[in-house]
């Protein structure tokens, strides 16, 4: 068997975007993650399971098996925008290295035919599969939630010490264009000192250039209503632009850090 036939489970490819790497992209959402953060706008990817889920009144599965080739059937449509605009292939979730080889795979097949590569994770895995990943990646778009291990744990189900440790290990190999991206959740991480916390040690990582500064929204609400789950943070409202600001100057007092809203 191939690199292109290896099988994978996705619940969305999204085309078009212009979010999660440079110029214009094709997001393919793995299923599956090891964390539940509270604020998860993507609550169907956590289940790696097919899933069903109530979307505007009718039921709509949630999950597919696809192998490497049929996925970059879509993602070959788009050639000639990632051409133009410098963009390509994005895999998110959920947590695509909950998927190591599909992604892997994935990522591989991109750059056999020349499309830029990214990645949007919490680099949640052992280092061992990051390290496979890596060849085939540009950009990897790393998520650091918070320093506190303990409070971490609290909002997302599990401490952050692994994911330190693969941020300071993946800077160290200089194989990715590595970019730190923060959630911004009020009650969570949105205090100067937690961000500037953040900033302190993505300014350490060795070619560590980039953080962004992603404000909570509550666009996902209604999935969890669909999948029968309750939303904890129904009463939360996302961050006014004027503390975005507050926190992006804040990034700046602390670091060398390029500071952008939104990513």
């Amino acid at each position: 068997m191939t690199h292109w036939e290896t099988k994978g489970r996705i619940f969305d490819i999204q085309r078009f975007s212009i979010h999660d790497g440079p110029g214009i992209r094709t997001i393919v959402f793995l299923k599956g993650c090891v964390l539940r953060c509270k604020w998860c706008c993507n609550p169907e990817s956590q289940e790696y399971r097919i899933q069903k889920m109530m979307v505007q009144g009718e039921e709509k599965i949630i999950g597919k098996d696809v192998t490497v080739e049929e996925v970059m059937e879509t993602v070959e449509k788009d050639r000639p925008y990632y051409q133009r605009s410098g963009g390509g292939l994005t895999l998110s979730g959920g947590e695509s290295l909950c998927q190591p080889d599909f992604a892997r795979d994935l990522l591989r097949a991109a750059k056999e035919r020349g499309i830029n590569t990214a990645l949007e994770s919490m680099g949640c895995a052992p280092f061992s599969v990051i390290e496979e990943i890596l060849p085939y990646l540009d950009t990897y778009l790393l998520d650091i939630k918070h320093m506190d291990g303990e409070k971490h744990r609290e909002f997302t189900g599990r401490s952050n010490e692994l994911m330190l440790e693969n941020a300071e290990k993946i800077a160290v190999t200089g194989k990715t264009n590595l970019v730190i991206r923060v959630p911004v959740i009020p009650g969570f991480n949105c205090t100067k000192k937690e961000i500037q916390d953040i900033a302190v040690f993505a300014d350490r990582l060795a070619g560590v250039k980039k953080i962004h500064l992603l404000p909570y929204h509550r666009l996902g609400q209604d999935k969890y209503e669909g999948l029968g789950r309750k939303y904890e943070l129904e009463r939360l409202l996302p961050p006014e632009n004027g503390q975005m600001e507050e926190l992006r100057e804040a990034v700046r007092m602390v670091s060398d850090l390029e500071c952008q809203i939104g990513g």
